[in-house]
């Protein structure tokens, strides 16, 4: 089940809210709870790279670093939309919401894989870090935003006090970012090759969290439905996962 080429490496792992203002950054920040909990079930690290807040709650995007044996080979397997349903605890009216939020992992490729990057196609910009002010305030434009003009990728880092330690992080995964993308791009030619296209899972509504009326988590790829749907949250995705990689293989 975790045969694949970088399937032992480490993870970089982005989340980003749907349309839908401050729900879908709620949700977006419960699926991070939920990942991170996965994570410290498993002993993994996490380390945030970049963390983008929402206006009133919750996060608008946020990448982070797993690093762990077979990250990579377990968290592809939640690349995808991830649906949320529920009475909103930011409606007066209480009424029933539906939001969004994708995420996407990817391969943390070390420095023996090769990737050519040319530096005119690079935009670098700098800018002042985020963060809640008071004496930790971050007073210099520290924060680094790569843009990848050929292909439109943007990555950003502002973990780090230093601007040159978030360029080198940037960079880090934007050739990650790159290296998956051209294997993704690989991929999908086999597949036109031998006459069949699979769908890639990133942009796709894979599972569905239901907290109203009742308690459901369903995975729409694998059938395989929860009842227990805040104890999914709370971080127990091994039988999810699992019936993802047993359906990928064959098994």
């Amino acid at each position: 089940m975790l045969s694949g080429e970088q399937d032992r490496l480490g993870a970089i792992v982005s989340i980003n809210a749907g349309a839908g203002g401050t729900e879908a950054c709620d949700w977006a920040e419960m699926l991070y709870r939920m990942y991170r909990r996965w994570c410290e079930s498993r002993g993994y690290a996490v380390q945030e790279l970049d963390l983008q807040e929402g206006e009133e709650a919750g996060i608008k995007s946020i990448t982070f670093t797993v690093e762990g044996e077979y990250a990579t080979g377990y968290l592809r397997s939640e690349n995808g939309i991830h649906r949320l349903v529920r009475i909103s605890p930011f409606d007066a009216q209480k009424r029933r919401h539906t939001s969004f939020a994708s995420f996407l992992a990817i391969p943390e490729i070390g420095d023996e894989v090769e990737v050519e990057l040319d530096e005119k196609d690079l935009r670098i910009d700098t800018f002042r870090a985020g963060g809640a002010g008071g004496q930790h305030v971050n007073r210099t434009d520290s924060a680094v935003r790569i843009t990848h003009n050929p292909t439109g990728i943007v990555v950003q880092c502002q973990n780090e006090r230093s601007q040159h330690k978030n360029k080198a992080t940037a960079m880090k995964v934007l050739k990650a970012r790159l290296f998956d993308l051209a294997t993704e791009e690989h991929r999908a030619e086999l597949e036109d090759l031998a006459g069949e296209k699979k769908q890639i899972g990133f942009g796709s509504q894979i599972r569905s969290y239901t907290l109203h009326p009742s308690q459901r988590v369903k995975d729409h790829r694998t059938g395989t439905e929860i009842g227990n749907a805040q104890r999914v949250l709370d971080g127990d995705l091994d039988s999810l996962i699992r019936s993802y990689l047993l359906q990928s293989a064959g098994k």
